[in-house]
């Protein structure tokens, strides 16, 4: 089977979050299970460019295509324009994830065209909050005079969960056919194990006193995660323990990890000020990868994402995958698993709940590894890739 994946940023492309790891993750193991995968991707990585080529990663060939300067904002390539033209009808199936872009538009277009079914995953864009917290306007105008035609004609539509389903449904928006499939990790024992060596070394290197408890958020650092909450929540937290323990000074740390995304960081820094919180309480990393992101989920106590929405919720699954408890609030896709398997905390998005939550863990050593050991179960049983990477063969074959 031969499979066109058309998405407008590709890696390394990291800043733009999870689903530039999740769907290589998707295209690496569907190329192991035996099909053909291509994908053709802009060189866009924010206001820097990519080399413009052609690459094989994992099994997997990737055209990189020159952004055209014309509506860059939509992501737009004349060159993978007319690649789409020239080749789409020599593929079985068409995977689109992405929504208010070119790549949606165009790869539907031609799709239709050469009568090939094609399948469009909006990777959690497609959300009633999302869509009225940011360019509400636009992106309503935008869904009446293209997106839904797009959709229209997909063969298919993919949900992460059913939660993200559920708000897709919510809009009134049209639909053919649901596909429910989770996304994936990797459940080597490099990621899992702990290593008492790298724990030292990221403690060091971002100077974290060794008998600190570490709070972990890793995402991009953007609106939508919640810190809103999260910082109000921890200055409460941060209180709350110094007022109970003779240690009064750096007991406690929230590590942040991710990228900047749209100059966020600087709302956060305000956030910390003018809650009060200590400098060194709260510590940014920057964006992490390999052995350095590997290094933060090992050394945290706990993760915590109060998001206001999450189609999946990537970290979270990462997390768990290294037995980490984890809080996230409800709009994240996966706390209907979670909350069955008993594999993490639940709340609402509200400050007095996340503070009581961040507090009840690190005061009950138990109750973190119960959480930590029913995570990674639920890792085990439902996230891996090879067992994603069949479920999407049988719906690709399905359609084809």
């Amino acid at each position: 089977m031969k499979i066109l994946h058309i998405v407008p940023t590709y890696l390394p492309a990291y800043r733009y979050g999870g689903p530039i790891k999740s769907v290589h993750g998707l295209n690496k193991w569907v190329a192991k299970e035996g099909a053909e995968v291509t994908v053709y991707t802009t060189n866009i990585d924010g206001g820097d460019d990519l080399q413009t080529k052609t690459d094989i990663i994992d099994g997997v060939k990737i055209y990189y295509f020159k952004a055209s300067r014309f509506l860059r904002s939509w992501f737009y390539s004349r060159d993978l324009r007319l690649a789409l033209r020239d080749s789409l009808k020599d593929f079985d199936i068409i995977h689109i994830t992405s929504v208010f872009l070119s790549a949606s538009y165009f790869g539907a277009k031609y799709a239709k065209r050469f009568n090939k079914p094609y399948i469009i995953s909006p990777r959690g864009s497609l959300i009633t909050e999302l869509i009225e917290k940011k360019s509400s306007f636009k992106k309503k105008l935008y869904i009446s005079l293209i997106e839904k035609k797009n959709l229209s004609g997909a063969s298919a539509i993919h949900f992460t969960t059913e939660l993200e389903k559920e708000e897709y449904l919510k809009l009134g928006l049209p639909l053919n056919k649901a596909i429910v499939i989770a996304n994936g990790v990797e459940m080597e024992k490099k990621l899992v194990n702990s290593n008492e060596e790298l724990k030292s070394e990221f403690r060091i290197k971002f100077n974290i006193p060794g008998n600190a408890k570490i709070v972990l958020s890793l995402g991009r650092l953007n609106w939508k995660k919640g810190f809103d909450t999260l910082i109000p929540a921890f200055a409460e937290v941060v209180r709350q323990e110094n007022n109970r323990t003779i240690e009064q000074e750096n007991n406690l740390v929230l590590v942040i990890v991710g990228g900047d995304d749209e100059g966020y960081k600087k709302e956060i820094q305000l956030l910390t000020t003018h809650h009060q919180l200590p400098t060194n309480s709260v510590i940014f990393t920057g964006d992490l990868r390999g052995e350095d992101k590997a290094a933060a989920y090992q050394s945290a106590d706990m993760f915590v994402m109060p998001s206001y929405s999450e189609n999946f919720g990537g970290s979270v699954v990462e997390a768990m995958a290294r037995s980490v408890p984890v809080v996230i609030t409800e709009g994240v896709g996966i706390t209907p698993d979670v909350r069955e398997a008993k594999a993490g905390i639940v709340i609402e998005k509200n400050e007095e709940q996340l503070a009581k939550a961040i507090l009840g863990l690190l005061r009950d050593d138990d109750l973190r590894k119960a959480l930590g050991e029913r995570g990674r179960k639920l890792v085990e049983e439902k996230y891996s890739w090879p067992n994603i990477a069949k479920k999407w063969l049988a719906a690709y074959n399905e359609l084809v």
